[in-house]
C-alpha cells in the first residue's frame, strides 16, 4: 500500500469508530463492528490501532493540532499573545458557514462526552493534547525567532499554559452544555 492509501484507510477507520462510538456507545462498539463498517478486516483495524479507543486518535490529534496550526498561520505582525488569541478565536469559534471547523469541533465534543466514562479514551485525548502542545512550542519558538527553538523552557511553558487553556475551552461543553469561550473581562 502506498503511504497515501494507508493514511486514507487509517482516517476512514477513525471516522467510522467515532461515528459508532457516538451512535451506539463506546462499550457496545467492538473493533469488529468498526472494521465491518469501515469495510476492512478486523486484522487490518488492529494493524492500525491496538485498541478500539485508539482508533479515534487521528481525529482527536487533528482537532488538537488545528489550533497550533492557526497560531502558525496568524498574521506575522501580531505579538505572540495576540497571535494565540487570534488563533483560538478562529479554531474555537468558527465563522458562520465554516462547516469544516464546526464539523471537527462537533466530532471532538461528541467524543469527549464519550470519554467521560472511559479512562482509555481520555488517555488518547491527553496524548493528542500533548502532541499539540509540542507542535505549539515549535510554532511559538519560530514566531519569536528563538535560536534554540522548542527546546527552550519559555516556549514549552507558554505552549503548556496556552494548550491547557484551549483544552479546557474545548472540554467545557462536556461539563456545562454551553459552547464558546466566555471572556473573563470586566465589563466596566
Amino acid at each position: 500500500m502506498t503511504e497515501r492509501h494507508k493514511a486514507a484507510t487509517r482516517l476512514d477507520i477513525a471516522r467510522t469508530a467515532a461515528t459508532l462510538f457516538v451512535e451506539h456507545g463506546l462499550r457496545t462498539t467492538r473493533t469488529e463492528d468498526i472494521a465491518r463498517a469501515a469495510g476492512v478486516a478486523p486484522r487490518t483495524s488492529y494493524r492500525y490501532f491496538a485498541t478500539k479507543e485508539e482508533a479515534v486518535a487521528p481525529l482527536l490529534a487533528a482537532g488538537a493540532r488545528q489550533w497550533a496550526e492557526a497560531v502558525r498561520g496568524a498574521p506575522g505582525a501580531l505579538s505572540l499573545p495576540d497571535a494565540m488569541r487570534h488563533a483560538a478565536a478562529r479554531a474555537l469559534v468558527p465563522a458562520s458557514g465554516d462547516t469544516a471547523t464546526v464539523g471537527s469541533l462537533e466530532w471532538v465534543r461528541s467524543l469527549l462526552r464519550t470519554a467521560a466514562d472511559s479512562p482509555t479514551l481520555r488517555s488518547v485525548w491527553n496524548d493528542a493534547c500533548h502532541e499539540s502542545e509540542a507542535t505549539l512550542a515549535t510554532v511559538l519558538a519560530a514566531r519569536a525567532g528563538l535560536p534554540d527553538g522548542a527546546d527552550r523552557l519559555d516556549a514549552q511553558l507558554t505552549a503548556g499554559v496556552a494548550s491547557a487553556a484551549v483544552r479546557v475551552a474545548v472540554e467545557m461543553p462536556r461539563r456545562t452544555g454551553r459552547w464558546g469561550p466566555r471572556p473573563w473581562r470586566n465589563s466596566a
